[in-house]
């Protein structure tokens, strides 16, 4: 997570420095890859049985969709203002809610011995916290109000409508069709911990390490203020304008 968002930050960096040199020349990469990452990263999670397998997959769509402003940073001062502070406002918030979800799959499956998504059947039955952890961090993963990853796709389309292109209006909708795709899959994982009846033996309740708690109880507290209180997180995007990222 933390090299991704490093290369984020400095693919801003190169863009915002070279948007006007180069004019639009680079804004049609970025839109197929941002638009591959998205369709490509969603679509494979949708096919796993692995939760590893399916965050990690779900992180490359993840990457797509903090690719989505860089693809019209460059189409207006709006526009690009508004697009450097949606790609440091995702950074910040895919940080926490992806090191939560791992950290939480982490703790479960030191009992299951496997991260197959079958395993988490009734997780809500034997450990009902890390059920609400888990679908806590699923749902704001994908965007559901009031967690922060609903702020995250805000301020995301936000930099999209500010742009006031064609392609950045079908970059759009390829994002909000990827959205729901997420859900899907997001809440699949969901139905499993809660519908589900356990498939393990051992349904004693599950001791966390110390370490691994606190990295899921920073992760929750990140989510959830920047969910219900993101005013001060949005202030750290203004910086980037004003550093001239």
């Amino acid at each position: 997570v933390a090299s991704k968002a490093g290369g984020f930050v400095a693919l801003l960096t190169i863009v915002s420095i070279g948007v006007h040199d180069y004019g639009h020349s680079w804004e049609p990469v970025l839109w197929g890859l941002a638009a591959a990452s998205m369709t490509i990263g969603n679509l494979t999670a949708l096919r796993q049985t692995n939760i590893v397998r399916m965050l990690a997959y779900s992180s490359i769509a993840q990457g797509g969709f903090i690719l989505v402003p860089l693809s019209v940073l460059g189409d207006s001062t709006q526009a690009a203002t508004s697009a450097r502070e949606a790609v440091v406002i995702y950074i910040l918030i895919y940080a926490a809610m992806n090191l939560g979800a791992f950290a939480v799959v982490i703790a479960v499956a030191r009992r299951t011995r496997s991260a197959e998504i079958r395993t988490f059947a009734g997780l809500g039955q034997w450990s009902p916290t890390l059920a609400v952890l888990l679908s806590f961090f699923l749902f704001s993963l994908a965007g559901i109000p009031p967690l922060a990853g609903w702020f995250a796709k805000f301020v995301m389309f936000r930099a999209v409508l500010d742009a006031h292109t064609s392609a950045a209006a079908v970059i759009g909708v390829i994002a909000a069709v990827n959205s729901v795709i997420a859900l899907f899959y997001y809440a699949g994982v969901a139905r499993q911990v809660w519908f589900r009846e356990p498939t393990i033996e051992d349904r004693r309740p599950l001791t966390v390490p110390p370490a691994l708690n606190a990295a899921i109880a920073l992760c929750t507290a990140a989510v959830l203020v920047i969910g219900v209180y993101p005013q001060p997180f949005a202030k750290l995007g203004e910086l980037a304008r004003i550093a001239r990222f």
